[in-house]
């Protein structure tokens, strides 16, 4: 694994103490001596994590006043947005990005039916039929894969460049989650016999039945991190 670079470092203490609510919204971060002392690090590094902070819509820079933590409403990054929520309720920040999902992923389900190439439908089934391959030989990791790449590929046959770049940003953390849910072996039934679902709906040209097949893939999807995930974990 990569060593972390002290830019780095810098950002993750200081989002830690947000998330951790040691820093709160609107309130000022502490100097750049002072940062660069706890971190031990130059007042270059400091100003180089305040940037990147700034970036991800994180933090503010007044100009001649300091920086000072902006609202979880205004961040930009969807990583560090589901890391404050998350540490403030892990099940609702969990069924919240399905709601998401759902918003997305049904409707380029339909546009995907009415609008997929053959070849597309057939890459498609090539990575259910990886998903059961891996289901087989208990590998998580390619299980995983193939369950993302089956939706990338639905997004790319719905023609609608705008959804693949508006749903990218989930990759990473829907990767993260899913290897989390994936552990549980009942979870992977469930997806295969819903993704069968969606590819027969695809294939039909129907673009309201793909619809309502995806939209009954989120409703099993929720059902099973309520019932083998969150609720296991509570009980």
């Amino acid at each position: 694994m990569a060593r972390r670079s002290r830019v780095e470092e810098v950002v993750d203490g200081i989002f830690d103490d947000i998330v951790a609510r040691r820093l709160v919204a609107d309130q000022a971060l502490p100097s750049e001596p002072e940062l660069g002392d706890r971190f031990d690090v130059s007042r270059v590094t400091v100003r180089e994590a305040v940037k990147t902070l700034q970036a991800r819509g994180v933090v503010r820079v007044e100009s001649g006043r300091g920086s000072f933590v902006e609202p979880v409403s205004r961040w930009t990054s969807l990583s560090a947005v589901l890391a404050a929520t998350a540490a403030v309720d892990d099940a609702s920040a969990a069924e919240q990005l399905i709601e998401l999902r759902r918003l997305f992923e049904t409707g380029a389900a339909a546009l995907a039916a009415e609008r997929a190439q053959p070849e597309e439908l057939n890459a498609i089934a090539a990575e259910l039929a990886a998903m059961r391959h891996a289901h087989e030989i208990d590998d998580l990791a390619a299980f995983v894969a193939a369950d993302l790449a089956f939706h990338d590929r639905i997004l790319a046959a719905s023609r609608n460049p705008f959804l693949t770049v508006m749903f990218a940003p989930l990759t990473e953390v829907l990767s993260e989650r899913r290897a989390q849910t994936s552990r549980v072996r009942v979870i992977q039934a469930h997806a295969i016999t819903e993704h069968e679902h969606v590819l027969a709906a695809l294939r039909s040209g129907d673009g309201e039945a793909a619809r309502l097949a995806m939209d009954g893939h989120m409703q099993q999807t929720l059902d099973d991190l309520r019932t083998h995930v969150l609720h296991a974990g509570a009980a």
